[in-house]
């Protein structure tokens, strides 16, 4: 999952929240730097990630990206995923999903001491640029693909995946909605964290 399903699934614990949210930005098992909620968020993040790689409707989607990315296919869907969850975003939240990013974007510049320096960097971008809440469009989630493939090896082939996305929307949104409901019950009983 990419950064919009991450924090959902954080709940409303902002240490948690946090950790979740630079999860792949802290290396090795050592996390006593960080307080306990943050430890618990990281941990989250990995687990979360590991459930997501093993499931069924990740890897079928997986399948159609294949072609276009390769090895990177599943990275692309995890962001694909979020701008499923942001269009099914009434389904899984009473909040609304402006005010969501919002609050998390507040949260994190008042933790700002807490975060790596990487995600340091990247953050007032993030903010300047809405980018949770742009996943919802097209043109956002193309973006958003354009600058991880800027900053990352992951190859620059930001049409072929909103094509795809377009051509098996249906697809990707049932795969979706098959797997996240799993995804939330796994994460409430792993790790107790209430998303109701």
């Amino acid at each position: 999952m990419n950064f919009l399903a991450h924090l959902y699934l954080s709940g409303s614990n902002v240490d948690i929240r946090l950790g979740n949210f630079i999860g792949d930005y802290v290396k090795g098992k050592n996390l006593s730097n960080y307080p306990d909620g943050v430890q618990k968020g990281i941990t989250l993040h990995r687990s979360i990630d590991s459930f997501t790689d093993k499931h069924n409707a990740t890897r079928s989607c997986i399948e159609l990206l294949r072609p276009g990315y390769g090895k990177y296919a599943g990275v692309v869907v995890d962001v694909l995923f979020d701008h499923v969850l942001a269009n099914e975003w009434n389904k899984y939240s009473d909040s609304e999903l402006k005010s969501f990013t919002r609050s998390f974007y507040f949260q994190m510049v008042r933790k700002h001491s807490l975060l790596p320096d990487r995600v340091k960097r990247f953050l007032p971008f993030m903010i300047q640029s809405n980018r949770l809440y742009s996943y919802k469009t097209y043109d956002g989630l193309k973006r958003a693909i354009e600058i991880m493939s800027s900053v990352t090896s992951l190859p620059e082939n930001s049409s072929y995946a909103i094509d795809t996305l377009k051509s098996n929307y249906d697809f990707f949104t049932n795969q979706f909605n098959i797997f996240f409901p799993e995804l939330i019950t796994y994460v409430n009983t792993e790790f107790g964290i209430n998303l109701n």
